[in-house]
């Protein structure tokens, strides 16, 4: 229930925060989708769900510098040994849109820092290390209010003692400019 709150509390504040970022050069935004783990990490855990809010501030030229909150979660596959992952991490990325208008395909990468935390049987172990991740995205307009919606998709590595690599694979709605 701790966790709802805190969803609607980020999704209210990127709707607040929309209205002025219009006047500016920045984009907020929130996206939800699903958290596809790989090598070691998607041996023990399945696919579990992630969502993120975000701002990117667009420089001239396609460049734009991102910062993102995300939290994801996943659980044990076998049933061998119960236990679930959670990943809190923040990010700041370099994003580069390759049109102005219409349909813009992007691609972004960047460095920042992940909380990765297990718990099985009522103990948990947990490290914050850094991460870092790349990939490509899709940004689509909706109508003429610069409401846009996206698809994303970036490889990201957290440097935890067994490796933790993921992909995610949101969709999301960005306003501003």
């Amino acid at each position: 229930m701790k966790r709802l709150g805190l969803v609607i509390l980020a999704v209210a504040l990127c709707v607040v925060a929309a209205r002025p970022a219009m006047a500016q050069n920045i984009r907020w935004g929130l996206a939800a989708g699903l958290l596809m783990p790989t090598s070691d990490y998607g041996n023990a855990d399945k696919m579990g769900f992630t969502g993120g809010v975000g701002g990117t501030y667009n420089l001239p030229g396609g460049v734009g510098i991102r910062a993102d909150l995300s939290y994801g979660t996943t659980s044990e596959k076998s049933g061998i040994t119960p236990h679930t992952t959670k990943i809190l991490g923040g990010m700041a990325s370099v994003v580069y849109a390759f049109s102005h208008s219409g349909p813009k395909p992007y691609v972004t990468g960047g460095l920042g820092l992940s909380n990765v935390k297990i718990s099985a049987g009522g103990t948990s172990a947990s490290q914050s290390k850094v991460a870092f991740a790349f990939g490509a995205g899709l940004s689509l307009p909706m109508g003429t209010g610069g409401t846009r919606l996206f698809v994303e998709t970036r490889y990201t590595s957290v440097s935890t003692s067994v490796a933790t690599k993921f992909l995610p694979i949101v969709v999301g709605l960005s306003f501003g400019k």
